[in-house]
């Protein structure tokens, strides 16, 4: 058995161990950096007119705060149920690729029906530091890992979206948005530790094509920003990073 495998087997003792592991690591920059974007979420809500409980219920029930924005956004704008129902799909679509990505990695075992509870917590966040973390822990122990991490992020994201609705109006708008932007900020910067050189290539190509089609029809930018950018990156990964590496013939 060679070091690295002896280091992932004796990583936790029990899934209990690995649970509140993911809670301790939660616990630091990934909580107060979703705190701090649903401060901004929770002052958004109030000062367009929404009252606490239908935008705290949002992060309750949804817990993605792009898809809350636009939620939001397009309430204000009276719009139909059918197109807001639309609109938030698209935004989450993101889930899509997080949830074939990340459940594969789980055991065998835990890949069944209580996953559709699991899910629920997956977010940026929760996402980006799994998949930093999954490759040092034992497959069995990974689940428990992740609902741990999940569970605290979430939880905390709901006090923090009613602190920011009380508190609307007490500091500047800009600020206010400024914190909804620091979520996708520690995202991105969190994933860029991630190994796989295809992420940092698909982040390079997000931020040369998003600006592009934001200025060609901002409506359908971030969706065509991502699938153009990270086609581009999956084709220069098999093409030449793993070809050169000897992966593939």
């Amino acid at each position: 058995m060679s070091s690295n495998e002896t280091s992932v087997v004796q990583r936790f003792q029990n899934r209990s161990d690995a649970f509140w592991s993911g809670i301790r690591d939660a616990a630091g920059a990934p909580a107060m950096v979703l705190f701090a974007g649903m401060v901004g979420f929770g002052a958004m809500g109030k000062t367009n007119g929404f009252d606490v409980w239908f935008t705290s219920f949002t992060t309750f029930f949804m817990f993605a705060l792009p898809g809350q924005v636009v939620l939001l956004e397009m309430a204000i704008t009276g719009s139909s149920v059918l197109a807001i129902a639309l609109a938030v799909t698209l935004t989450s679509t993101r889930f899509v690729t997080m949830t074939v990505t990340l459940f594969p990695q789980f055991h065998q075992k835990d890949r069944n029906r209580n996953l559709y509870a699991s899910v629920h917590l997956l977010a940026m966040t929760a996402w980006a530091i799994s998949m930093k973390e999954f490759h040092s822990i034992e497959v069995k122990h990974r689940l428990s890992y992740f609902v741990g991490l999940g569970l605290l992020c979430w939880l905390i994201s709901i006090p923090g979206t009613i602190l920011g609705f009380y508190l609307a109006g007490m500091v500047p708008p800009a600020v206010t948005l400024g914190l909804v932007f620091i979520n996708p900020l520690f995202f991105l910067l969190t994933f860029t530790e991630v190994k796989p050189w295809i992420n940092r290539i698909a982040i390079l190509m997000g931020c040369i094509f998003g600006p592009i089609f934001f200025i060609v029809d901002r409506d359908t930018s971030l969706l065509t920003a991502g699938v153009i950018g990270g086609t581009l990156a999956y084709f220069l990964d098999r093409k030449f990073l793993r070809k050169r590496a000897g992966m593939i013939g």
